[in-house]
């Protein structure tokens, strides 16, 4: 009776190992995917891509230093957009950094640490209706 408990605990526990990892992975791909077309949306001037990525209530604060004074901007996520739609050029091959790290997930919130060509981005998405989107964004310039 005893190795057969210990046994079925073993199975139960190896059953939802298995059955936990391609959600984990599909989740951890699909963040990658929209924290991609963010940040591609930006260097290449395409804002169907950055919309694309963004949330209904999407925010961003930029955090930057001027004479040695701390600088906060906000925007929405139409004037991301508006951004995008109005950059004259794509951001050369060359000059494009993107380091994605997945911080964490947590059921349906998941953060992000996206480090481009002169500034970090701390990003949070929410999942909804199936879909990661980017809720909202503390961008760091380097200075």
């Amino acid at each position: 009776m005893r190795v057969t408990s210990v046994f079925l605990i073993l199975s139960l526990s190896f059953v939802t190992a298995v059955t936990a990892q391609p959600n984990r992975v599909s989740n951890e791909t699909a963040i990658r995917a929209t924290v991609t077309d963010y940040i591609d949306g930006y260097y290449l001037s395409d804002p169907a891509r950055m919309e694309r990525s963004l949330h209904p209530h999407y925010s961003k604060r930029t955090i930057s230093e001027s004479n040695g004074e701390l600088m906060i901007i906000d925007k929405t996520g139409m004037e991301m957009v508006q951004g995008v739609r109005n950059k004259k050029e794509v951001t050369p091959a060359s000059q494009r950094k993107k380091e994605i790290s997945i911080l964490v997930v947590d059921g349906d919130v998941a953060s992000v640490k996206l480090v481009a060509t002169a500034w970090t981005n701390y990003i949070t998405l929410l999942k909804q209706n199936g879909e990661w989107k980017i809720l909202s964004v503390v961008k760091r310039n380097q200075f």
